[in-house]
């Protein structure tokens, strides 16, 4: 199964990696500081798939790349779970806030030729 992981594309690993990101983060609340086994569990497992998958995704892709859309789709991702789920409110100056972020990984990606 290990060895499948690294024969994945790059793009494939990292979507796989902020999907567990956002599952660790979006339960984070239901841990109690830590006091509710099942969720601290499901936090620190979610949290080390994450990771895992992200080192596998760097050996192919550049950190700086990596890491700027794993912080754009979690930014974005974890404030639509937290809207959805935990009603959380999003005001305007925050939906702007995390546009400029995504707009800023775009750029990144499609105009970068430092981080290729």
């Amino acid at each position: 199964m290990l060895k499948l992981l690294y024969t994945l594309p790059p793009f494939v690993t990292l979507s796989v990696a902020i999907l567990f990101e956002i599952i660790a983060t979006s339960t984070m609340p239901k841990t109690n500081s830590f006091t509710n086994p099942l969720a601290t569990a499901t936090v620190l497992g979610c949290y080390a798939i994450s990771f895992y998958l992200l080192s596998i995704t760097v050996r192919e892709m550049p950190l700086g790349i990596a890491y700027a859309i794993w912080s754009a789709a979690g930014i974005v991702l974890v404030s639509l779970v937290a809207w959805l789920w935990h009603g959380q409110q999003l005001d305007l100056a925050a939906i702007i806030g995390m546009l400029l972020i995504v707009v800023g990984v775009v750029v990144i990606n499609l105009f970068s030729t430092v981080m290729h």
